[in-house]
């Protein structure tokens, strides 16, 4: 007997609202030097001792580099429009400039082509973190020769492959590689530096504008965008010291990478409080990477309570949490979302990542994830909210399609809606991926009855 919860929601989406699942390279490919692939700065990072809370790598992940077929068969029974997906650097330019690796290549190109078989649209990632270790050995993203090479890159796969993707991303959440990549240190290449870290944030974002003017320049025909982690950053009392504190957070996270996409320069706030440690903008840098986009990828989690005295446990909020000890605030989403609606004036959104990690157990062959269903349909639900009141968003992908290699976790943390046992490799759909692919059949059915009434209106 079928016990997944029947979807609802009180918004109908539009028949055109994309639903899609998303991945990235680094976290379920596997085949870490085969077939000519270059190692990549997480390669290099989970061999520092102490750096990934299981002592695990990315070597084999969820072996996805020979599993790609069967995958995307599992993608294709769950009924989503969209599938999106990184591609390694180091894997089709092992060096990051240098000679292309055809082997490397023609593996997106076989999943560019399954997918569309299948009926999939392709949403392609550019740079999903793991910049090749060449680049990192001549100073990564804290060289301004990194911007340009990314630029080639950019452009070769376009060449490859822009003629049949309907979107390409150029960066996924440069707040991550930048500040946990190069002033935190918890994630690679690992540096504790926060005049590099802001050097690494602004060559980021200037190479995304020049990439998309590069793209655009030869032709390509997809949709060009940015993906950002946000979040509302809310003070943890009412205190003077608590609200300062936040703002300033606020723009470290949102408006440092906000403002400057969308033609209002750095935040005078952040420079400020940086002094010396902001980067160094050359003229032009703010005009190119202000170059207008097509879409907007927006990736939620949760909410982020600060406090000035930094001793505030977040659990005194009273929320329940996911297994990354984050809170489920799904209200969160429609106010980040109605905010960057009023302050900017944006191209279509899409969620491009939103889901949970929870500790999952396996029953008689079935893991009945109730919360990860709750977390999905509330989620769904914070996104009708603000399409409700005016939002453009154009799509929902949910995160993860399969558990998977979850960086500084490694294999502690599960966010698929498909679960692996990284042992023998199988997949197995949770409650979660059944409720979503009744999601999906619903929603083509509303679209079905919609065209219906339209020809006989």
């Amino acid at each position: 007997m079928d016990m997944i919860a029947e979807p609802n929601s009180s918004f109908t989406f539009p028949a055109d609202f994309v639903w899609g699942v998303a991945t990235s390279s680094f976290q379920i490919e596997g085949a870490a030097s085969e077939d000519g692939k270059g190692p990549s700065i997480w390669d290099e990072f989970c061999r520092v001792p102490n750096t990934i809370a299981d002592h695990s790598n990315g070597d084999v992940a969820c072996d996805h580099y020979h599993r790609w077929a069967t995958d995307l068969n599992l993608i294709a029974n769950l009924g989503v429009d969209a599938y999106r997906f990184s591609v390694s650097w180091p894997r089709v330019r092992p060096g990051g400039a240098g000679a292309w690796n055809e082997q490397g290549l023609a593996f997106y190109e076989r999943i560019v082509d399954g997918l569309l078989e299948r009926g999939i649209k392709p949403y392609l990632t550019l740079n999903h973190w793991d910049l090749p270790a060449e680049l990192q050995a001549k100073g990564g993203w804290a060289n301004r020769d990194t911007v340009h090479r990314f630029v080639e890159y950019a452009c070769h796969v376009a060449q490859r492959m822009g003629d049949r993707v309907a979107a390409i991303t150029t960066h996924n959440e440069p707040w991550v590689m930048a500040t946990l990549g190069h002033e935190t240190g918890e994630f690679a290449p690992g540096i504790k530096n926060r005049a590099i870290a802001m050097r690494v944030s602004h060559h980021l974002l200037l190479s995304h504008g020049l990439a998309v003017q590069a793209l655009r320049a030869q032709g390509c025909k997809s949709k060009l965008g940015i993906v950002l982690n946000l979040s509302p950053v809310v003070p943890a009392t009412d205190t003077p010291e608590d609200k300062a504190f936040a703002q300033l957070k606020d723009g470290k996270l949102v408006r440092w990478y906000m403002d400057p996409l969308f033609n209002k320069g750095y935040p005078a706030d952040v420079l400020a409080y940086l002094d010396n440690d902001a980067p160094k903008v050359k003229d032009g840098d703010l005009r190119d990477i202000a170059t207008p986009m097509d879409f907007l990828g927006v990736n939620y989690y949760s909410r982020k309570v600060v406090s000035a005295s930094g001793h505030w446990d977040v659990h005194k909020g009273g929320l329940p949490f996911t297994d990354m000890g984050w809170e489920i605030y799904p209200e969160g989403l429609t106010e980040l979302l109605l905010r960057l609606n009023r302050d900017y004036v944006l191209p279509p959104i899409y969620v491009t990542e939103n889901g949970a990690a929870f500790k999952d157990a396996m029953t008689e062959g079935q893991i009945h994830d109730t919360r990860r269903v709750d977390f999905i349909a509330r989620h769904i639900d914070a996104v009708g909210a603000a399409m409700a009141q005016g939002v453009r968003i154009e799509g929902y992908m949910v995160w993860s399609l399969l558990d998977n290699f979850e960086w500084a976790s490694g294999y502690e943390k599960r966010f698929g809606i498909i679960h692996v046992d990284y042992s023998t490799q199988q997949r197995t759909l949770k409650d979660s991926a059944r409720w979503y692919r009744k999601l999906m059949q619903r929603n083509k059915a509303e679209r079905i009855q919609a065209e219906l009434l339209a020809r006989s209106a």
